[in-house]
């Protein structure tokens, strides 16, 4: 992939800009980090929202508009705003029930794609202050490049997941708790941790073998994607669209996995 854009939209400034915004709210998430802060509620109790998350958003959407002025961005907290072919994805904090309880599996996630196409991201871990970068550099983590490589078999991995959620039990009722077991009994662990963009960083690392979701949004996957991607990895679906997604590590016999029977289709 071509990630020289030229002019002001080259990818290795998309990329500085992605990484100063999710750096900006890193001594607020840590300061809050652990002082049970109240909750409120957006779909429903699965689903909350901490006064942190909003402020988050506000403070990386200045960034982005101060170095990009009037570029689209799409955040889960503030929506869509802006115009324009650059668009940035913007989760605040991925993993907010998490960070609310306590939990240190929470992260930022930013992505920038040009055209329709994902040229830059990072999923900043503000606890451990690591940086997972994906950009004209390759996928990085602190720097350093990282290899997507790991187990070739079910028997061998290990698997992240949010699935089944809440939203799967009910439209798919036990089936959705058979399909869960069958991916319990193949693999050699599966493991929920609660942040879909740590679970991608985590696969573009080679720290775990697989991760699979469903309706997931594209704050949540579009960073991850492309580290996974530049890392060697395969991610399956669209980032940029509402959807399910499947990504594994180089070298995975999907076909002979129990993950070829789960759909990844566009919501």
């Amino acid at each position: 992939m071509d990630v020289s854009l030229g002019g002001s939209m080259d990818a290795a400034a998309l990329l500085d800009t992605a990484t100063e915004a999710a750096r900006a709210v890193g001594p607020r998430l840590r300061e809050a980090f652990r002082s049970r802060p109240a909750v409120a509620l957006k779909r429903d109790f699965h689903d909350p929202v901490t006064e942190h998350d909003k402020a988050a958003e506000e403070t990386i959407r200045a960034v982005l508009e101060r170095r990009f002025p009037g570029s689209a961005v799409v955040g889960e907290e503030g929506g869509e705003t802006g115009s324009g072919e650059l668009v940035w994805y913007v989760d605040p904090i991925d993993g907010t029930a998490n960070f609310a309880a306590g939990l240190p599996l929470f992260c930022v996630s930013i992505a920038a794609a040009v055209a329709g196409e994902l040229v830059a991201g990072i999923v900043y871990d503000p606890v451990r202050e690591e940086e997972f970068t994906a950009g004209p550099g390759g996928a990085r983590c602190d720097g350093e490049p990282v290899r997507s490589a790991g187990a070739a078999r079910d028997r061998e991995a290990m698997l992240l997941c949010g699935y089944p959620s809440p939203r799967d039990l009910e439209a798919d009722g036990e089936e959705a708790l058979r399909r869960y077991g069958r991916l319990v009994e193949a693999f050699s662990a599966v493991r929920r941790p609660g942040s879909t963009a740590l679970n991608l960083a985590y696969v573009a690392a080679g720290r775990a073998d697989a991760v699979y979701g469903r309706r997931s949004q594209p704050w949540d996957v579009a960073a991850g994607a492309l580290l996974v991607r530049q890392a060697g990895g395969v991610y399956l679906g669209d980032p940029l669209a509402p959807g399910d997604y499947l990504a594994h590590v180089g070298g995975f016999d999907l076909a002979s996995s129990a993950l070829a029977g789960m759909d990844v289709r566009r919501q």
